[in-house]
Formats: C-alpha cells, structure tokens, sequence
C-alpha cells in the first residue's frame, strides 16, 4: 500500500523515533526544573546542535540536513511536545534569523555564517519587533545609515528570541524614509556576529511561560557594520521580512500541536485512572467530550500546517495556508491545554502536574509570528480577494 500524505514517511519515522528517544531521556524529565528557574538549556542546545536539529532546512553544503518543510515542521511539533520552551527556540532559530539567511543572504554570508548555526555553535536572534512596533511592524525605527564605507546601527528591539545568548543577529532596520503610502519600503536586513561593539543587552524578559527560552532586549548604540553586512537588496528587506514569517507560521502552528498534544495524552491518561462516583471520569461525557473534541481540533491543525508545508516545499503561494494553520492550531492548542487544567480539576491547577505549564507555554502562540487578530486580516484578505467580483 502506498503512503498517505498525511501520514510519516519511513525516512521522518526513522528521524522522529530517534529524536522522540532523545526527548523522553534528556528533556522531559527535566523541563518542569528549568520552567522553575528560567535557565536556558545550554547543553540540550549543544546535543541537540549534534542531532542536526539547527539546520533543519540548511542544504548539506553547509552543514545542514536539508530537509522538507513538512518533515522540519513535524520535527518541531515533537519538540514542543516535549518542552515548549525548547520548542521555541529551535523554532525561531530555524524559521527566523536562518530563514532570512537562506532566502536573501549573499553566498559570502551563507558561508560565513549558517555552517556554525547549522551545528548549533551559534544561535540567531531575528530583530523585528521595537517598543513602538509590534503589529505594526512597518513602523519600525531603529535606523541604519551609511557612513565610511559602512553602516551605523542605532535603535532598540524588544522581545527578541535568543537575544541574549545568540552567535548571531539578523535585524531588520530603516535606511530609507518611507515613500507617501509605503511605510514598507526602505527597510533593510544586516548580519553580523556577537560581540560587536555597540551591541547592548537589554532587559531579560520575566515571562509567563515558556520560561527557558531566552528573550532579551536588545539596544544599539552607534554599531558600526561594513557594507558587506547588508542582506539582500537596501529598502526591500521587509518583503523578504514578510516571507520569513509566513514559514515561521508553519513552524507555530507545529509546535502549537505538539503543545496541545502533551496536554491530550495527558488528560486522557488522567481521565482513565482517576475515579469518582465508581468509575473513570473519562467515562462521564462531560469529561470525554472535551477529550473528543480536544483530538479532532489537534488533529484538524495537523492536516493544516502538512498542507501550508506542502505548498511551501512545491513552491507554491502558501501565505493563505501558513495564516489558517498558525491561527488555529495556536487557538485549538490553547483550548486544548485549558480544557486539560479543567479535566484536571484543582491538580491541574497546581505545579505538581505539567498541565498548567502547557497551558502558560502555548498562550505566547496566539501572538507571536502575528497575533490571531492580524492573521484574521491576512485571512479575511485573501478571503476577499477570492471571491470578490
């Protein structure tokens, strides 16, 4: 019999076992201790560098594994299912500052830079959203200008992924005023490595959940940068911006199912063994109907980021796809997890069970890589433009 697209193919079963072993001996275990005391998981990144896991999408010629969407995309839904906080940041390191890279960076770049993030030696941080710019990521403004054969960097970003324990930043900037009705245009993409002077970190964030994956500010102050720090085209990096995060989407809306995931298998493992009124709470139907439909909105996010993924590997227009998987797998994963806590009853309330921490941890996928409310407006959009006349 032939496979069935939705299903894994002998070569992603093969990957998954093997990494599924890895989580359940290295990270399950002990992410309720790192969730405790914030620290970021050095050392996982480090095996996990070993595994592959940071070049997900990098072509072999640089160190990478070079795999499809669809087979980078169940790898982070596993993650995530294991620890969202890890999760995160092999998502963000992949889709963002790599992503970037490998769409517009020149081949100098590519070669300097994405064979140590490959590995894992060194993260990237992607610097998008500023104290003043987060939905509205075209307003922007940290400046980039040009001075003796170079560039000088100043602004601040916020709420920056790996922030401040990255080997690399990718930060978009302005080095052009906007042109009347075109906020985005004259926006620009730079790279370069840690320990560049001028570089500041900033606050560390003391998040809700998700509480081992490093987010920092970051604060520039007059950096200097040569010409060749430029990635792609001066003015046009916020259209490569925007590609970045329709893949950054798919990766979400993964690590989204593998959080809600965690917190079926464990609801329904609870719901069978604890008992009242003389038989399993899974056996009442206000109980198993929450299973019901916590399994069916899971398994319906699935299908859609395999299908965003697919189109993406086909090279086909997959903005619409990345917008419908991210926006539900994140609100069907949050019911998930808060149906968990309720199935739970007061265990569910309190950390000696990890239902709360699922519930803390995907709360963050409704906002980030565009709130629910602004993929509404990309999806009413494209909706519109369907159908219009």
């Amino acid at each position: 019999m032939s496979e069935l697209w939705f299903e894994p193919t002998p070569d992603e079963r093969a990957l998954l076992g093997a990494l599924r072993s890895f989580l359940n001996e290295r990270v399950v275990p002990t992410a309720a201790e790192r969730d405790a005391t914030g620290a970021f998981p050095h050392d996982l990144v480090r095996e996990l560098g070993e595994l592959g896991v940071f070049g997900l999408q990098v072509p072999e010629a640089y160190g990478g594994l070079g795999l499809p969407t669809r087979t980078a995309a169940r790898i982070l839904e596993e993650i995530g299912w294991a620890d969202g906080s890890l999760g995160l940041t092999v998502a963000s390191h992949n889709s963002l500052a790599t992503g970037h890279l490998l769409l517009d960076a020149s081949e100098e770049q590519k070669e300097r830079y994405l064979p140590k993030m490959a590995s894992g030696e060194w993260l990237g941080a992607w610097g998008l959203t500023e104290p003043g710019a987060g939905s509205d990521a075209a307003a922007l403004k940290t400046r980039a200008e040009e001075a003796e054969g170079g560039w000088v960097l100043s602004g601040t970003k916020q709420f920056i992924t790996q922030g401040s324990v990255a080997g690399v930043y990718v930060i978009n900037a302005r080095t052009d005023p906007a042109p009347e009705g075109r906020p985005h245009r004259g926006i620009s993409t730079f790279v370069f490595p840690a320990g560049t002077p001028g570089l500041t970190i900033g606050r560390k964030e003391d998040k809700l959940g998700l509480r081992s994956s490093d987010t920092a500010q970051l604060i520039f102050e007059d950096l200097r940068l040569p010409s060749d720090a430029l990635v792609g085209e001066r003015g046009r990096g916020f259209y490569t911006v925007l590609r970045v995060l329709d893949g950054g989407r798919v990766g979400i809306a993964a690590l989204s199912v593998g959080l809600g995931r965690a917190a079926l298998e464990f609801a329904a493992r609870y719901a069978g063994e604890r008992r009242q009124f003389g038989r399993p709470i899974g056996r009442f139907e206000g109980v198993g109907f929450q299973l019901a439909e916590m399994s069916a909105d899971l398994e319906a996010a699935r299908m859609l980021y395999l299908k965003a993924a697919e189109l993406k590997d086909a090279g086909r227009d997959y903005t619409l796809a990345a917008a419908q998987a991210k926006l539900f797998a994140s609100e069907a994963a949050t019911r998930a997890a808060d149906a968990a806590i309720q199935i739970l009853g007061g265990y569910g309330y309190i950390k000696d069970y990890p239902v709360e921490r699922y519930w803390r941890d995907v709360r963050l996928m409704r906002i980030g890589e565009g709130t629910s409310e602004i993929l509404k407006l990309v999806i009413a959009k494209r909706v519109l433009e369907r159908y219009s006349a």
